[in-house]
């Protein structure tokens, strides 16, 4: 089991920025990747950024390219998620999330953090 704490999240001016982190703990040796995704209110979950452990390739969705950027620190099994020139779009529940093979979906989940923006 790998277990997750988001932090970080909070209220935020549009065009300000944030950081936010995910600490994993519990069997970090199993973790493939890490990802960001988010949850809007009536909305369904998107995808944000991931990373691999590994090699720290990175992925982020097209519309957040330029904004946000993920990052990662091994020795402390944490991910970043620098969110910059926020949008008041931006505003939901982010959460971090741990797959443990390439080829498997995100089994291991945050409890999320909330980011609001205001306009």
């Amino acid at each position: 089991q790998v277990q997750l704490v988001e932090s970080g999240g909070g209220l935020v001016q549009a065009g300000g920025s944030l950081r936010l982190s995910c600490a994993a703990s519990g069997r970090t040796d199993r973790i493939d990747a890490m990802a960001w995704f988010r949850q809007a209110p009536g909305k369904e979950r998107e995808s944000v950024a991931r990373i691999t452990w590994s090699s720290g390739m990175t992925y982020h969705t097209d519309s957040m390219k330029g904004r946000f950027t993920v990052s990662r620190d091994n020795a402390k099994n944490t991910v970043y998620l620098q969110m910059n020139n926020l949008k008041p779009e931006d505003t939901a529940v982010y959460f971090c999330a741990v797959r443990s093979r390439s080829t498997s979906p995100f089994e291991y989940w945050g409890p999320g953090t909330q980011v609001t923006v205001s306009s």
